[in-house]
């Protein structure tokens, strides 16, 4: 088992930045590729960013290439999403997850999930 838990949402104005943190407990956490993902109201969950154990591959959504990055700390058993200037459309719930699988797209690839953090940008 894998227990998240995320961090760092709140309300921002468009073209400001958030960092999101998701910390991690239980088994290896270097064992696992990391992802975030976000859903809006009335929308379907989708893929942001990911990174895999040694943190030398990241992945992005071409959504937030450029203004988002994807990093982690295994000594600390933490994953960070800085989010760089953000628009109204970014609004949703982020949410951390960790997989053993070879995909990082697909929700359906991660096994275990944090509660989510709640992103607000207005314009």
């Amino acid at each position: 088992q894998v227990q998240l838990g995320e961090s760092g949402g709140g309300l921002v104005q468009a073209g400001g930045s958030l960092r999101l943190s998701c910390a991690a407990s239980g088994r290896t956490f270097s064992d696992y590729t990391m992802g975030w993902f976000r859903q809006a109201p009335g929308k379907e969950r989708e893929f942001v960013a990911a990174i895999r154990w040694s943190g030398s591959n990241t992945y992005y959504a071409d959504s937030v290439k450029g203004r988002f990055t994807i990093s982690r700390d295994n000594a600390k058993n933490t994953v960070a999403l800085q989010m760089n200037s953000l628009k109204p459309e970014d609004t949703a719930v982020y949410s951390c997850a960790a997989t053993r699988r070879v995909g990082v797209r697909s929700a359906y690839e991660y096994d275990y999930w944090g509660q989510g953090t709640q992103v607000t940008v207005s314009s």
